[in-house]
């Protein structure tokens, strides 16, 4: 049985959380959802990735999370004569011993810029695969442990594509998230002239340490969450599945109302659109993860327990990177943003 959460943990993750989000703004204006993604990362100690049009203050918003976490931090140029070595570092002969000796890399930090991420060949970002999947890197016949946190936030450019190599799907499953950067309102704009033309960023505080980030991480998961609606995310993970719902294998004639053991199926009218609009449905790490950002997105509004829309709002950003869709649903215009609301709308709330 889960234990009730203890509010007054929730409570100071929360306060070290809005401590962040305004040390964020004295450079970020605006940008919520990136600076809320980017805190959900941290606290699920997952990577996090972000696409937008040049100009959208990515970097800026990681390198000023990375000042205000006080950790190690490393930035990578991602460019088409980059080399795997490059990233998780190389054999070096050492003359006194006669010996060759690991040489670390960048990715030895506690938080990775990958920056443009899709400019460099697929072997290259075939380099991070290990390091964020198993938390260590292998050289020659070393497996080196990485430090602990270690986060990748990646950046990529949604419009550009000569010179580009789309992140293969493999990898795209291993981001915990993927945040679109967006452009700013009128008035944000604006504010951003006036900061730039009046002075140099502002200088942050730390915020944000290894021991804050622990604690933040046991807050997360001390929220308490409904059997009901860990059942909910669940289905709507797995209406995304061309090939069919879970329950047909489950006891025939039983009801799956509140999570149990059951037989269940998404409407018809949602399965057949899905059939035609996706190839290929996100995988249970998809489930995983929304289930742990619901819980986050709850701390993050200082509550210690889970509502319906803190897994509809995590929702896109867990699967959008997740689905394969069709050539039927790319002739009709349609993006992973456009599949994933009809998900939602077709779900009955718990």
């Amino acid at each position: 049985m889960e234990q009730r959460p203890d509010s007054g943990l929730v409570g100071e993750a929360f306060a070290l959380t809005a401590r962040a989000r305004a040390e964020m703004a004295k450079r970020i204006v605006g940008k919520e959802s990136l600076v809320r993604g980017l805190l959900m990362g941290i606290v699920a100690g997952g990577h996090v990735l972000l696409e937008g049009v040049p100009g959208l203050a990515k970097t800026l918003a990681v390198k000023t999370l990375a000042e205000i976490s006080g950790l190690a931090f490393s930035r990578v140029q991602f460019t088409p004569d980059l080399l795997p070595a490059d990233i998780t570092g190389s054999l070096v002969y050492e003359q006194a011993t006669g010996r060759f000796v690991p040489r670390r890399g960048p990715v030895f930090c506690n938080l990775l810029l990958a920056d443009e991420v899709n400019r460099a060949p697929a072997k290259v970002q075939s380099a991070l695969l290990e390091a964020m999947e198993e938390r260590q890197v292998t050289i020659g016949e070393a497996s080196l442990a990485l430090p602990e946190p270690f986060f990748v936030l990646a950046t990529q450019n949604p419009i550009e594509h000569e010179g580009t190599y789309p992140l293969p799907e493999a990898q795209l499953d291993r981001f915990l998230i993927k945040v679109l950067a967006t452009y700013p309102s009128m008035e944000e704009e604006s504010e951003i002239v006036k900061r730039i033309a009046a002075a140099p960023p502002e200088r942050v505080d730390r915020v944000l340490g290894a021991e804050e980030i622990a604690l933040m991480r046991r807050a997360a998961e001390s929220v308490r969450v409904d059997e009901g609606l860990a059942a909910y995310a669940v289905r709507l993970v797995r209406s995304t599945r061309p090939t069919g719902p879970s329950a047909r294998d489950a006891a025939p004639g039983r009801e799956a109302a509140s999570g149990g053991p059951g037989r269940w199926s998404p409407p018809k009218d949602l399965e057949r659109d899905i059939l035609r609009w996706v190839e290929y449905g996100a995988s249970p790490r998809a489930s995983i993860h929304l289930y742990r950002c619901a819980r986050i997105s709850a701390l993050l509004d200082g509550r210690a327990y889970v509502l319906p829309d803190d897994i509809k709002s995590s929702a896109p950003e867990v699967l959008r990177h997740r689905l394969v869709l069709s050539y039927e649903a790319e002739a009709e215009g349609l993006s992973a943003d456009d599949v994933i609301a009809r998900v939602l709308s077709s779900l009955a709330l718990p």
